[in-house]
C-alpha cells in the first residue's frame, strides 16, 4: 500500500490555504526583521547567494545521507556500511528454490526467519487455503512435521465449514459462484523479530489482507483489512517452519476517500497482478 500524500500545509488544489494561490516571499525587507534599515538591491543579492548556497549545500547533504556510506565513498573503504532503515529490504540473498510452489531454502539467521514468516503469511492467506489439496500441500510445506498433521485437521473441518463458506458467499466446495472471482490475498507490510536464536525463532509479520468476491451480484464484495501474525518457527531440516501462531487486528491506518473500483477492474487485476517473494 502506498503512503498518503502530504496535505497538513497545502491545499488540494496545490496553493496554500485553500485559495488556489502560491505565496512568495521576496526578499526586500530583510532589514525589518533585524531592526536595522532597508537594504538596497546589491544585499538582496547577497542574501539570493548565500539562500541558493545553504540549498546547495542540503541538497547534497541529503545526496550523501541517502548514499548510507561510513567515513568515505570509496568501496575501497572496508568500513561498515550504515544499518539500513527499518523497512528496507536487508536479506543477504535472494530465496531461489520452493516447496510445493512455495519460497524455501530460508537462510540460518534473523533475515531468513523474518522472510519466511512473511512468505508463510502469504501462502496461508492465499485463496488456495480453500481448495483441499492445494492446502494440504501448504500445510505440509509450512508447518513442521510434528504439528502438520494436527494443524491439517483442523484447518480442513475449518474450511469445510458449510455455515462459513455460505456467510463468505462460496458453495460447498469452496467455490465462488458462476461470474464471480474469489479474493483472498495477504500483503506484507513489515516484519519483526521478537527473538531468535540457533533453534527457534518468534516473528510478528504485519500485513494486510484483501478479501471478498468480485463480480456482479457479489454480497461481499472485496474489502481490506489490517492484521500482525506473530508466528512461531523452529529450524527443522534445513529450514524454518511453523510450529504455532497468534493474530491480532492492526495497526489499522485512516482510509482514504478514494472511490471503490468496479467488479471488472478489481476481478482484471486480481488476475493480471502477480504476487512477490519477500525478503527481509
Amino acid at each position: 500500500m502506498s503512503l498518503g500524500d502530504e496535505h497538513g500545509a497545502r491545499g488540494d488544489d496545490g496553493g496554500y490555504g485553500g485559495t488556489g494561490q502560491t505565496r512568495t516571499r521576496l526578499p526586500d525587507s530583510a532589514g525589518d526583521v533585524y531592526g536595522g534599515a532597508r537594504r538596497g538591491g546589491r544585499s538582496s543579492s547577497r542574501s539570493l547567494v548565500t539562500v541558493v548556497g545553504v540549498v546547495v549545500l542540503l541538497i547534497a547533504a541529503i545526496a550523501f545521507a541517502n548514499r548510507g556510506g561510513g567515513d568515505s565513498g570509496s568501496d575501497e573503504s572496508g568500513g561498515d556500511k550504515t544499518k539500513s532503515a527499518p523497512t528496507a529490504a536487508t536479506g543477504d540473498q535472494p530465496v531461489e528454490t520452493k516447496a510445493g510452489g512455495i519460497p524455501s531454502g530460508f537462510s540460518h539467521n534473523q533475515q531468513g526467519a523474518e522472510s519466511a514468516a512473511a512468505n508463510y503469511s502469504v501462502a496461508l492467506g492465499s485463496a488456495e487455503m480453500f481448495d483441499t489439496d492445494r492446502r494440504h500441500e501448504i500445510v505440509n510445506t509450512v508447518y513442521a512435521p510434528d504439528v502438520a498433521t494436527d494443524r491439517q485437521s483442523g484447518l480442513d473441518k475449518a474450511y469445510s465449514n458449510e455455515e462459513f463458506l455460505t456467510n463468505i458467499g462460496l458453495g460447498k466446495d469452496g467455490a465462488a459462484p458462476n461470474g464471480q472471482t474469489f479474493v483472498s490475498r495477504v500483503i506484507p507490510v513489515g516484519t519483526k523479530a521478537k527473538s531468535v536464536s540457533s533453534d527457534s525463532a518468534s516473528v510478528e509479520v504485519w500485513y494486510t489482507s484483501l478479501f471478498g468476491l468480485s463480480g456482479d451480484g457479489s454480497t461481499n464484495p472485496v474489502s481490506e483489512s489490517w492484521y500482525t501474525t506473530t508466528y512461531e518457527l523452529k529450524w527443522v531440516d534445513g529450514d524454518w517452519k511453523v510450529t504455532d501462531f497468534q493474530q491480532k487486528d492492526g495497526p489499522v491506518p485512516v482510509g482514504r476517500d478514494q472511490t471503490a473500483s468496479t467488479a471488472d477492474d478489481m476481478t482484471k487485476a486480481v488476475e493480471e497482478y502477480g504476487g512477490f517473494t519477500y525478503a527481509r
